[in-house]
């Protein structure tokens, strides 16, 4: 819950979808809300049911994607699980197979759930999600007065004869107006909504100009509905080749890029970069087109490449990026259509992201009065079981998330000698237990930014240490002897308060501090990372 109370507080009141991660970063439920932040609050609430608690417990971090409708969050949710197929999301385990939307062919169709279907029949999906399958039917046959029943239409009319009213699928229509009643629910399903309220519109036009209000005004309640829901759906596209959409920001003093995997019109990933503008060229045409050549160099380069604006010599990077990929490949900068629309997706998603990891780490700025934005924040752990199992671990977070690359272990290497008045003198047990209180912690930070100071490698902008003032002081000793001052800080457990070098007092931040819940986070990965690594190497040694 710790984890996660930070990206529960900024979650956006929009809607879309949410993914929750376990502790090893595996997606393991994705879910579909109205509302992100009330849905995904709801699920670290008391007395859940056993089948939520037990998914709760695993919950280690969650990720989001906002959309701009309950029902398009609802088809990118189905996507989502096709695509990743969460442990939790039962429907999609065990071989079951994917249901559809099918639309009968009787005289009056009816929409209803297959999983088995032949080539001829008018299908859509697949929705992994009952629920999801039934909000569609559900929609689609309020707005277009559907037959719902499995009985015979004469039965139904037969039934509705005796209560003096006439069934509503055929109250307003004839056998044909019904059938291209099907054919706008059909536009419905498959997420064509531009082309379906193009449609509704000149019919009511005409109905209206015919004095036929009853069903100029069944169309106009039909377009509001419709216009209200927001569903120009720019996720269900039926495209036969991949697409990666890029938009980018400005904010803080970073270049901040966010890339989505469109693999054959199903969003299949998501991916974040940022920079420190001053790394970056000053003109964003310039640092997209370094950004675009430089990451499509070392991973996969789809048939079309969506970009927000012109790029520094298009023309030329598109050859190159084709000779790479060893097919045609296109940079598209679109000015109208669903790839705007994408692009729009992306940008929302982007300023979302920001918000819900920016305010924590400027919190922290703030409260430790760090002379720089945190943007990268180093942490270190020794885990000890003994005088002779003793490792260090360090985590390395890039913007509040962890950038496991970065990870380094370490084995502690102090001297099995120490001098004396007389000479050299063996170390004995006691004496490795005594050292490893203070010594191993010295010794990582030490090999850590010798190594980073030799290398002449970026310094972070945060140091935090998982202890209490021995691993401060020890840690300062290290940065000391090296000649370097980099910002420093020790996150104690029991009282979870944090030591400050130079402070006589513990400084305590609130329960509630998106502050308090990053570094509560970088400590637990440390802490997580360095037990995985004593486990390794005992594994080793049992063989």
């Amino acid at each position: 819950m710790s984890i996660l109370s930070q990206k529960l507080k900024n979650s956006p009141h929009q809607p879309g979808c949410y993914l929750f991660k376990n502790r090893p970063g595996k997606i393991i439920y994705i879910g579909k809300a109205k509302d992100l932040k009330k849905r995904v609050s709801s699920y670290f609430r008391k007395n859940l049911e056993y089948k939520t608690q037990k998914l709760s417990e695993e919950i280690f971090d969650v990720d989001f994607f906002v959309t701009d409708s309950e029902v398009e969050a609802l088809l990118l949710e189905a996507k989502l699980i096709k695509e990743n197929q969460p442990k939790y999301n039962l429907e999609l385990k065990g071989g079951v197979r994917y249901a559809y939307i099918k639309i009968t062919s009787e005289q009056f169709p009816r929409l209803e759930t297959v999983r088995l279907f032949k080539r001829q029949d008018k299908i859509f999906g697949p929705f992994a999600i009952a629920d999801n399958r039934k909000s569609l039917i559900s929609l689609a046959n309020e707005l277009f007065k559907l037959r719902t029943s499995k009985e015979r239409v004469v039965k139904i009319a037969q039934r509705y004869r005796i209560r003096c009213s006439v069934p509503p699928f055929i109250r307003l229509t004839t056998p044909e107006e019904y059938q291209k009643d099907v054919e706008k629910a059909a536009l419905l399903l498959a997420g064509k909504m531009d082309h379906l309220i193009s449609s509704l519109q000149a019919e009511m036009r005409q109905y209206s100009g015919q004095n036929n209000f009853e069903l100029a005004k069944l169309r106009r309640d039909q377009i509001k509905a419709l216009v209200q829901l927001s569903e120009k759906q720019k996720i269900e596209r039926r495209k036969n080749y991949d697409q990666d959409v890029i938009n980018f920001l400005i904010s803080l003093n970073k270049f901040v890029v966010q890339l989505f995997n469109i693999n054959k019109g199903v969003v299949s990933g998501r991916k974040e970069f940022r920079f420190p503008l001053a790394k970056v060229n000053a003109d964003p045409s310039v640092a997209l087109a370094d950004f675009i050549s430089q990451y499509y160099y070392s991973n996969e380069i789809p048939q079309e490449i969506i970009i927000p604006q012109k790029v520094k010599n298009q023309k030329a990077l598109g050859v190159y990026l084709t000779k790479l990929a060893g097919r045609k490949t296109e940079l598209t900068v679109p000015q109208k259509g669903d790839k705007v629309l994408l692009l729009g997706l992306v940008k929302k998603n982007l300023v979302s992201a920001l918000k819900r990891g920016d305010s924590a780490l400027a919190e922290l700025q703030d409260k430790l009065s760090l002379p720089a934005f945190p943007s990268v924040i180093e942490c270190f752990d020794v885990s000890n079981l003994g005088a002779n199992q003793i490792v260090g671990s360090m985590v390395y977070f890039k913007d509040g998330r962890p950038d496991k690359n970065n990870y380094r272990r370490f084995k502690i290497k102090w001297p099995a000698y120490v001098p004396t008045a007389s000479g050299l003198r063996r170390v004995n047990n006691a004496q490795k237990q005594q050292q490893s209180d203070f010594d191993a912690m010295h010794e990582i930070v030490y090999r850590r930014y010798a190594r980073l100071v030799t290398e002449k490698t970026a310094l972070p902008n945060l140091v935090l240490i998982d202890g209490g003032k021995p691993q401060l002081s020890a840690a300062r000793q290290a940065l000391k002897q090296l000649g370097l001052q980099i910002p420093l800080a020790a996150l104690a457990k029991k009282q979870e308060e944090l030591y400050l070098p130079g402070r006589s007092f513990s400084l305590r931040l609130n329960r509630t501090s998106g502050a308090l819940k990053l570094v509560q986070r970088i400590r637990d990965e440390a802490h997580r990372f360095a037990i995985g690594y004593h486990r390794l190497l005992r594994s080793k040694d049992a063989i």
